[in-house]
């Protein structure tokens, strides 16, 4: 049965959290999913948070650690001594969450919860598994898997296969090594089963894999992932050893992670932030790109200002000018998400940049003929201007040709020198073509009204 939240619930929780820690209630939720209890966490204080930690039992405790938020995990982490983190936590995780916890806390006290983990192997891997950058295959991959030498008879593989799975938690794959930890391929638990004793498992296990390198982006590992529909997939060295395995919940975090990072950037905001985090956090992560806007809206008054005497005669084009504007910041970001989707799927194919900026042309040549001539209708009939049917109906073809353009071309350009291309889905581009738009708009104005 769903688990539903409601505010009756936690202030139930609060109240037995402040007057017994013993009531039933407080038991219940140790019967909890882990998600489950994270999201009741959430909604607590912070030192009822730490409470309602503390009574968990230790198992359920990791579980829950890694499933709450990044900011109540770490508040939650500096109430805890180092002692207790190692005892009470890290001896209970699989080394990729363990490294995760790990690598959030200070220095200093990174390295008091190091000392203090009982286990020299679980230590070691700890220390390894940290040497790997974050967004690499290895900072997501798990020590914890299933091996076994190709020399080896089915028998032997079962009673090594038992004491390798004490330690791991969901057995999706076994793997075949050589001598030299070289990964081989994967046997089939139902080939293993149904072996004769004579048998070797050189006889009976699959060559073809896919691995990925310890130092591969993250990125390229979740489309690896998804493009084979892999549930987990085995990591190796620059030797090709087998060195861990990276499963699809962790992926699924990554995925997750730079759906939000594209989309807070194409909304304007510079670093990764929710509306938790403090006002200062959030004041730095809107003021820049909100200051790009405040210089193109500038840049527009500045262009508006040079065709004062045109608007001065003309004063009817003043009507259109929010058109125009809108036009064009609308076509370069559908331009550009359109781009930014291919090149994060990965399905943008082959074609060159001339081809991608024809296709590009035709769509928004077709697509401002159509909204100009609803323009010139509309502008011919509640105006009674021909002049300004014509400027308007022209210049609005125009921006919507360079918007789409210029929309498709500044993601190609920013991925090409391998900086994010979510940024061209922002304020970026609605700025840029509200000014150019202006440009064109007062541009085909003063010619049309020149000539006519």
């Amino acid at each position: 049965m769903q688990f539903e939240l409601n505010k009756e619930y936690i202030q139930q929780v609060q109240s037995c959290l402040q007057e017994d820690l013993n009531a039933p209630l407080l038991e219940e939720i140790n019967q909890l999913h882990p998600a489950d209890i994270a999201e009741v966490m959430d909604q607590l204080e912070r030192e009822e948070a730490n409470r309602l930690f503390g009574i968990l039992d230790n198992e359920i405790a990791t579980q829950v650690l890694i499933e709450l938020e990044e900011d109540i995990r770490e508040n939650l982490m500096e109430s805890l001594g180092a002692q207790e983190i190692a005892d009470k936590l890290i001896s209970n995780m699989d080394s990729d969450d363990a490294v995760d916890v790990v690598a959030e806390l200070p220095d200093k006290k990174k390295d008091d919860v190091i000392s203090a983990i009982e286990d020299i192997d679980q230590a070691q891997v700890i220390v390894d598994l940290l040497s790997y950058p974050e967004d690499s295959a290895g900072g997501l991959m798990a020590k914890e898997l299933i091996k076994v030498r190709k020399d080896w008879t089915p028998i032997k593989c079962i009673r090594e296969m038992r004491k390798q799975a004490e330690d791991i938690e969901n057995v999706y794959t076994i793997y075949v090594v050589n001598e030299r930890d070289k990964l081989l391929g994967t046997l089939s638990l139902k080939k293993l089963l149904l072996a004769s004793s004579g048998d070797k498992v050189e006889d009976l296990y699959f060559e073809d894999i896919l691995s990925v390198k310890a130092y591969e982006k993250s990125e390229e590992v979740a489309s690896i992932m998804k493009k084979y529909d892999l549930i987990v997939l085995p990591v190796v060295d620059e030797l090709n050893r087998l060195i861990g395995r990276i499963t699809i919940d962790d992926i699924v975090d990554v995925i997750q992670e730079e759906a939000e990072k594209d989309y807070q950037m194409a909304s304007g905001l510079s670093v990764n932030v929710d509306s938790a985090d403090s006002i200062g956090m959030l004041t730095r992560a809107r003021l820049p790109w909100l200051l790009v806007g405040l210089l193109g809206g500038i840049l527009g008054a500045m262009v508006i200002n040079q065709y004062e005497a045109q608007l001065g005669l003309y004063p009817e084009m003043a009507l259109f000018i929010p058109l125009i504007a809108a036009m064009g910041g609308n076509v370069g970001v559908q331009s550009s998400a359109i781009i930014v989707q291919g090149l994060a799927n990965n399905s943008l194919g082959f074609d060159s940049l001339s081809y991608k900026l024809g296709k590009e042309f035709l769509v928004a040549l077709l697509n401002g003929v159509v909204c100009s001539i609803l323009i010139l209708l509309y502008t011919i009939f509640f105006k009674d201007s021909l002049d300004l049917a014509a400027t308007v109906s022209i210049a609005l073809v125009l921006v919507i040709i360079f918007a789409g353009l210029f929309g498709t071309l500044v993601p190609l350009m920013l991925d090409r020198y391998n900086i994010d291309p979510a940024l061209a889905t922002g304020p970026f581009i609605t700025t840029m073509n509200d000014i150019v738009g202006l440009f064109i708009y007062f541009g085909i104005g003063h010619i049309m009204y020149g000539l006519l």
